[in-house]
């Protein structure tokens, strides 16, 4: 079965920086659209980066400070982030898109707070 499990969330200062990591398991990274998406209280879920075969993209409000990357040997799938903002706290789901496939599949979801 199809699993994303996110960790690495907490809470850190402004400035700080946080690694999310999202364990994958019941397929291999190659070749599915990974991405990331984060959703704050009261709020609508947005996209934040996507990693696609070699190419990365990212949301203008998360441009230069986060990135995306893979980590092929432990199936595992990172986002980055430096230089936090108070407007970063949010709930961040992994999400993976297989190649050809039927449905998107989503991670639980895990919390970062950016607060002094």
């Amino acid at each position: 079965q199809v699993q994303l499990v996110e960790s690495g969330g907490g809470l850190v200062q402004p400035g700080g920086s946080l690694r999310l990591s999202c364990a994958a398991s019941g397929f291999t990274l190659g070749s599915w659209t990974m991405s990331w998406h984060r959703q704050a209280p009261g709020k609508e879920r947005e996209w934040v980066a996507t990693i696609s075969g070699a190419n990365e993209n990212y949301a203008d409000s998360v441009k230069g400070r986060f990135t995306i990357s893979r980590e092929y040997a432990k199936n595992t799938v990172y986002l980055q982030m430096n230089s936090l903002k108070p407007e970063d706290t949010a709930v961040y789901y992994c999400k993976a898109a297989p190649r050809f496939g039927l449905r998107d599949y989503w991670g639980q979801g895990t919390q970062v707070t950016v607060s002094s």
